[in-house]
């Protein structure tokens, strides 16, 4: 394959993003009917929540693979490489299939005169779907892009959906208060399809349980159902409805992970109830194995460089909690990239105070905040910062100052780390390990 017929076929896929966000159901069914509607044939758990989704379902990806089932993988967003968003075991899709899959879904819409006004979202969904269905895997762990209720992927009837948890996120799509919040990502919740949710807050649970009861859909919490018990940095003990594993180590940093844990292995057991056989030791080597990009992610060493996607204050505090908790640094350097619909002033709030150094960059993205914006919060908080507005600049140059005891933290958005790490693909000073 020619590189070019990659490159349209990405430009394509982008120029799909001139639609924006649309919310609704009718132009993927649209697309899936073209197709034979895939969807319906193929087996997939779904997750929804705020925070901890990606993690969750690369948890649930991992176990299973290890258990001898070939299981598709679909997730977004992307850091470096499109062909990052699906996958099948440890398998990104290629470059060829994707440059086939768009062909054959434009022809299939071609054919039936489907509007284009479908959206880039609505679009790769259909080609995950598609691609998972003609692999003949056993089982897709399908991960909800924004929302729930009108999201691209709830299309699917899935064997057990999931809620990691609910906080104030997207309130110009999602609503402004935690319960219309909830009430969107609720709405992945099928009829006869247990839940397992890891949400805390009493209003929301009363919501969840309310839609629960409605659609007839057994709810597992975890704290109540499935509790996990930690036992040192990424090592926990699990306690669940009918297993119980103790000394579980985990290979993602931060303690809000051993949540993620937990509830992905409440999954787990309703899979098992499902007739799907998951040995004890394929849990064991999963959790052990588990890789998840971007996600207190440390791509160098002599300095540490870390990355992690904290977009939103929810996640902010658990990057603050883990550093805090799981490194040892002489200074804290940060760099800081956020999309301006992001509540930025809370995320300096959080991460700025125990920075000695805070870096303001703008990725390229139109939804970038402006640094100079983000420097009059770090200022205003008597913290020390600068602008270097290209993300691979601000990385090169916090190299040049930084002591190999130092701790460069680069978050705020994953438009943000995933050019600092392509930078960092590209240049002298390598990432650890590029697959992870």
């Amino acid at each position: 394959m020619e590189p070019r017929e990659y490159r349209d076929s990405l430009d394509y896929l982008y120029g799909l993003e001139r639609h924006g966000i649309v919310f609704g159901l009718a132009n993927i069914r649209n697309i899936l009917k073209s197709l034979g509607n895939p969807h319906e044939k193929v087996k997939t758990i779904h997750i929804g929540g705020t925070n901890g989704k990606g993690s969750t379902a690369a948890m649930i990806h991992s176990i299973l693979s290890r258990s001898g089932y070939r299981v598709g993988l679909y997730t977004s967003p992307h850091l470096i490489s499109f062909t990052e968003r699906i996958r099948i075991d440890d398998r990104e899709i290629t470059e060829e299939e994707v440059v086939r899959l768009t062909e054959q879904i434009r022809g299939a819409i071609r054919k039936r005169r489907i509007p284009e006004t479908f959206t880039f979202f609505d679009f790769t969904t259909a080609m995950a779907v598609l691609y998972f269905f003609e692999a003949g895997i056993d089982l897709a762990i399908v991960e909800v892009g924004l929302g729930g209720r009108l999201d691209s992927t709830n299309v699917v009837d899935p064997l057990l959906a999931i809620i990691t948890n609910i906080s104030l996120d997207h309130q110009d799509y999602l609503g402004d208060t935690l319960e219309e919040v909830a009430r969107e990502k609720a709405g992945i919740i099928k009829e006869g399809r247990g839940l397992v949710t890891a949400v805390t807050q009493p209003r929301v649970l009363d919501l969840l349980r309310q839609v629960s009861l409605e659609k007839k859909a057994p709810l597992f919490r975890v704290g109540r159902d499935f509790r996990g018990r930690r036992a040192g940095p990424r090592r926990f003990h699990y306690h669940g409805r009918k297993l119980d594993f103790p000394n579980l180590e985990l290979n993602l940093a931060g303690r809000h992970q051993i949540t993620n844990a937990t509830t992905a292995l409440g999954a787990i057991e309703m899979v098992k109830e499902n007739g799907y056989r998951v040995g004890d030791e394929a849990i064991y080597e999963g959790l052990r194995g588990v890789r998840w990009s971007g996600r207190l992610e440390v791509v160098m060493e002599s300095p540490t460089v870390l990355l992690d996607g904290a977009h939103n204050s929810g996640a902010a505090k658990r990057l603050k909690e883990a550093i805090l908790e799981e490194f040892t640094y002489e200074r804290l350097l940060l760099i800081l990239g956020i999309m301006n619909d992001k509540d930025y002033r809370r995320i300096i709030s959080i991460l700025a105070p125990v920075a000695d150094m805070t870096v303001l960059c703008k990725p390229r993205c139109e939804r970038a905040a402006l640094p100079q914006v983000l420097l009059n919060e770090v200022t205003r908080i008597e913290k020390r910062g600068k602008i270097v507005e290209d993300v691979g600049e601000a990385v090169q140059h916090l190299l040049s100052m930084a002591t190999e005891r130092d701790l460069i933290c680069i978050t705020g958005s994953f438009y943000t780390i995933g050019e600092a790490k392509a930078y960092l693909s590209r240049s002298k000073r390598q990432p650890l390990d590029a697959t992870n």
